[in-house]
């Protein structure tokens, strides 16, 4: 069972190896690779959906490009499973997302095939288009491949690359990935453009039966030129391919993306061509292959672990922030009609699905474009209305800009709700450790971290009170905190104090009081402390000076060191007398990498049991 099942896979190790096989042995290596991806995916976690969705499209570029010397630009690479396993990835592929293990997205260190890091959408067809620009410069052939796909196009940056393409991109290829979802479904004038006319195929069998009449006529060039010209009057009218060929870059399709011998066909003539920019619209199935994720791509786009049999999706059952999230949004916008909810395509994620069911007239997907999400906020604030953007924290920093410029200067009551702050499994794409470095600076911003799913709750609704930008930050997950504990009442810019003592004061942000809790009870006997700080702006500096005198004084955060509770506190303490300080987080001089957050934090001393070591052995 195994030889079968490794029948075609065990030889791959090499793109090399690849093109040895014939192309009519591509559909069986396609079956075994899915085969692959849902064993590991289905163990380890990860992106399922998108990745079933390009396994012939990845084996056909391989197959037909020379890579790397043709570099493969992946836009979002949680579709570039099958790139790592024919990259001499297959069996490191068994590791995905582990600590040291298979990284879940395309890295240069991790393999000399990776053209770039992928990790957030929109940059696939800039990055490549400045490669192209180069090897055009310097009189290349080799082609710069960007595959665009999950929603991408809807990117403010995609459309950015998109306007610059005819400058430089002699040797660009876009292939559009188009499967009709980003991570929900996508949204906007692009996708219904694009979608508008794929499922039936009406363009392809129009286009074949009016070139076969007017090729019965006599072959003469004029003719031919009005064959030509007939053909792009089809497109204009039929296809999107007019937006892109407006902007200089030719447009071929849409073609089966599962059919190999049309991708093999197509992307054959692509590379002997030289007469770039152009873009190959690929149509595939999120999901293809494995019938669970094909009737929901949504829900197995990205997932923690899955029985293959059932499909039944690996979850605590345990309550989370971002369910306590939308059921305070829901609730905020039963008491308030002025309520509206904006998200960039991550409405199941953020927790917002029950929010766009009972309310849609006030909900908002604007798509993979959160520079957008934040203007549209502030003009709907600007407006009288009170919108809530829900965005996770890494991708958040896309959109500092718009933060600072329109919605902080002009002190508009927009609240946002940074999901999955801190590390995740995902690694240094994807981890939310760098949002307050960014945001602490920003004056009459209010920074709040709820210890629990309670106090988040509590939350929204005082920021609703506030009246002014807000930023509520909070982890993936739910804390250890029980569901009726009581949560005390919230006053702008201070802290709580969960455990009073005489010993050392340990600093907490958010959920990390649960940390902070569990030191304190490793140190019984030194009788800590123990401080939600709540606020990171306003910060409670006169609670901390308070405490500081003849005390040490710790901090535990799911942030970097700097910029986020220790630098805050620091500055409370640079000009009064205090105790020794020690600060537990992220160091900021290198990137984290990917792996469970537990086997994480024990790689980098953030356990409970190391910070209660270093702080007793610091007394």
């Amino acid at each position: 069972m195994e030889l079968e099942f490794r029948m075609y896979l065990e030889k791959i190790d090499s793109p090399a190896d690849l093109r040895k096989l014939p192309p009519e042995a591509l559909g069986e290596l396609a079956r075994e690779i899915r085969e692959l991806i849902l064993d590991v995916v289905s163990r380890n976690g990860g992106h399922l959906g998108a990745n079933l969705g390009t396994v012939e499209l990845t084996l056909a570029l391989h197959y037909v490009f020379d890579i790397p010397a043709d570099s493969l630009v992946f836009d979002v690479g949680h579709q570039a499973y099958t790139h790592k396993i024919v990259t001499g990835r297959r069996e490191f592929f068994q590791t995905l997302r582990q600590y040291g293990g298979c990284a879940g997205f395309p890295h240069p260190g991790e393999s000399k095939f990776d053209a770039c890091v992928a990790g957030h959408a929109g940059t696939a067809i800039s990055t490549a288009l400045g490669i192209s620009a180069a090897r055009v410069r310097a009189g290349r052939p080799e082609k710069a491949i960007a595959v665009v796909g999950d929603g991408s196009l809807n990117c403010g940056i995609s459309l950015e690359g998109l306007n610059n393409a005819r400058e430089g991109g002699k040797n660009l290829i876009i292939i559009l990935n188009d499967n009709k979802m980003s991570i929900s479904r996508n949204v906007g004038g692009v996708a219904r453009s694009l979608n508008r006319i794929i499922s039936g195929g009406f363009y392809n069998r129009f286009k074949t039966g009016a070139k076969r009449l007017l090729f019965r006529l006599p072959r003469h060039k004029t003719l031919h030129k009005l064959i030509r010209r007939f053909e792009d009057l089809i497109k204009y009218l039929i296809l999107p391919g007019g937006l892109f060929e407006e902007l200089g870059i030719r447009y071929i399709g849409p073609i089966n993306g599962h059919s190999l011998p049309d991708l093999l066909y197509h992307l054959d003539h692509l590379k002997k061509q030289q007469n770039g920019p152009v873009l190959l619209h690929v149509v595939t199935e999120k999901g293809h292959g494995y019938e669970h994720a094909r009737l929901n791509p949504a829900r197995y786009h990205g997932v923690p672990g899955f029985c293959r049999e059932t499909g039944a999706i690996v979850t605590s059952g345990k309550p989370t922030f971002s369910g306590a999230f939308g059921e305070a949004v829901c609730e905020l916008a039963r008491r308030n009609g002025d309520v509206h909810a904006i998200t960039a395509a991550m409405t199941d994620g953020t927790g917002l699905a029950p929010f766009s069911k009972a309310f849609w007239e006030r909900f908002h997907d604007v798509g993979i474009a959160e520079e957008h999400a934040v203007a549209f906020a502030a003009g709907l604030a600007t407006a009288g209305e009170r919108p809530v953007c829900a965005i996770y924290a890494t991708f958040f920093q896309r959109a500092l800009d718009c933060v600072y410029h329109d919605v902080v200067l002009p002190q508009l009551p927009v609240i946002f709700a940074l999901d999955r702050a801190g590390a995740v499994e995902d690694g240094p794409t994807h981890h939310g450790i760098y949002d307050l470095g960014f945001l602490r600076a920003l004056p009459g911003l209010v920074i709040m971290a709820p210890r629990s799913e309670a106090e988040l709750r509590k939350m929204v609704a005082f920021a609703y009170e506030l009246k002014c930008p807000v930023v509520i930050r909070y982890p993936r997950g739910g804390s250890r905190v029980p569901g009726d504990a009581p949560v005390a009442a919230l006053e702008l810019g201070r802290a709580e104090v969960v455990r009073p003592g005489s010993g050392p004061v340990i600093w907490a942000m958010g959920a990390e009081v649960d940390t902070a809790l569990a030191v304190s009870d490793l140190l019984a006997e030194r009788d800590c402390c123990v401080i939600n700080a709540r606020f990171l702006a306003p910060f409670d500096a006169e609670k901390a000076r308070e405490l500081a005198a003849g005390r040490m004084t710790v901090t535990i955060e799911d942030h970097v060191l700097s910029g986020g509770l220790a630098s805050a506190l620091d500055e409370a303490l640079a000009d009064v007398p205090h105790g020794r300080l020690l600060h537990f987080g992220w160091p900021a001089d290198r990137p984290i990498p990917h792996g469970k957050v537990a086997d994480l934090r024990r790689a980098f001393g953030l356990t409970a049991e190391a910070i209660a070591e270093r702080i007793d052995g610091s007394l």
